[in-house]
């Protein structure tokens, strides 16, 4: 009986070890992520050739890179003031959207004008910060990767996917919220 007792004190000991976790089915290596990011750096590098190509072509006007990666170029600039849009500012603008070949996706008479409030409103991610590049009565075309404008999903409308734009911006008006005065 005491080895019947041993027996069973050394089993039950030994059958304690815990659960033990389980084993993942497939293990993912990332390969798909890493495919993804190079294919976009592909797109962004074939886009910013097509732009400096445009940039040397175009003889007749200056550029300026916005430091975010896009380039403008101004239509009329203004010496009034200096003061440019900053966070909370709502900002009176007309805009349109081209192709690079200067096909008018939407006109400044589709899109209207608009009151924007800075930083706290949803438009393309190129025009949220060009709007900040402007001063009231300066209008400039901007040269968007599709990365900056409506990107891999397009606008569901007339915008396909990865399609990079043109935009001239003209900002009409700036309401100075008093924070920024």
């Amino acid at each position: 009986m005491k080895n019947l007792i041993f027996l069973l004190l050394i089993v039950a000991v030994f059958s304690c070890n815990g659960p033990e976790p389980r084993k993942p089915v497939k293990v993912k290596t990332g390969s798909i992520l890493q495919k993804s990011v190079e294919r976009n750096k592909d797109l962004l590098a074939k886009e910013e050739k097509h732009i400096m190509e445009i940039i040397k072509n175009d003889s007749l006007n200056t550029y300026f890179s916005s430091g975010i990666g896009s380039w403008y170029h101004y239509i009329h600039k203004s010496e009034q003031t200096d003061y440019y849009p900053k966070t909370d500012d709502l900002v009176t603008l007309q805009y349109n959207v081209m192709t690079f070949n200067n096909d008018t996706i939407y006109s400044k008479e589709d899109i209207g004008t608009i009151t924007y409030k800075v930083d706290k409103q949803d438009l393309f991610p190129g025009l949220r910060n060009s709007v900040k590049l402007l001063k009231e009565k300066e209008s400039a075309t901007f040269l968007f990767p599709s990365s900056l404008s409506y990107g891999y999903h397009g606008d569901n409308n007339k915008i396909g996917v990865n399609v990079p734009i043109k935009s001239t911006i003209t900002i009409l008006n700036i309401d100075k919220q008093k924070e920024n005065n």
